[in-house]
Parts: structure tokens; C-alpha cells; sequence
């Protein structure tokens, strides 16, 4: 049997952008994609400290170590700038290989959003 597990989890980086008139994603520091394992393409969850949102989207590739943090499309409205949020991807896999994985975690300076 597979079962949906906790694979990467970015936990309280800072929104630095916003733009409604992009075609959706999120964009994402690439140095924060690496350390968390996540790729470009890639379903993440979303979940807003700020205001209790929770919402699916798929990574972009930002650029390394520009803090970047950028909702785009109609995610842009499920944030404001300087929101609080988690980014979480998921893995399907075997149940007792699950039991012992231990997934990528990351826990940036929620100032800069670059790796502490």
C-alpha cells in the first residue's frame, strides 16, 4: 500500500511578492527549493500563518539566495505582502518504507527568508 507523506517542508519564510497577473505557481528561492528538496513543477501546499489559507499550487525556480518568495496568479490573493507561510510538498510511498523516512525540513531567518 502507498500512503501520502511529508517529503519537504519550508516552515515560516515571508512573502516578498504578490502578482495577480501571472499564470499561477509560486516562485521560490532556488538555495530553499535545493535544501528542502522540492523541484521546479513540483505540488506544494500552502498555509498561511497570517490568515489561516490553505491552498495547492506548483514550484517555480527562483533566484539563489534572493530570499524570494512570490505568489503568483490566483494565489496572489490567498497572501499579502509579509505573510507568514509554510510551503509543504508530499510524497507518495511504500507504508514501511514510511516509517522510517525522514523528510527534508528547513527553517530559514523569517527576516530574509535565506538559509540560518
Amino acid at each position: 500500500m502507498l500512503i501520502q507523506v511529508l517529503k519537504s517542508k519550508i516552515h515560516r519564510v515571508r512573502v516578498t511578492q504578490a502578482d495577480l497577473n501571472y499564470i499561477g505557481s509560486i516562485t521560490i528561492d532556488e538555495a530553499l527549493m535545493n535544501a528542502s528538496n522540492l523541484i521546479e513543477g513540483e505540488k506544494v501546499q500552502i498555509v498561511n500563518i497570517n490568515n489561516g489559507e490553505r491552498f495547492e499550487t506548483y514550484v517555480i525556480k527562483g533566484d539563489r539566495n534572493s530570499g524570494m518568495i512570490c505568489l503568483n496568479g490566483p494565489a496572489a490573493r490567498r497572501v499579502a505582502l509579509n505573510d507568514v507561510i509554510i510551503i509543504i510538498g508530499y510524497g507518495y510511498m511504500d507504508f514501511e518504507e514510511a516509517k522510517n523516512y525522514k523528510p527534508s525540513l528547513v527553517f530559514p531567518n523569517e527576516e530574509t527568508n535565506l538559509l540560518v
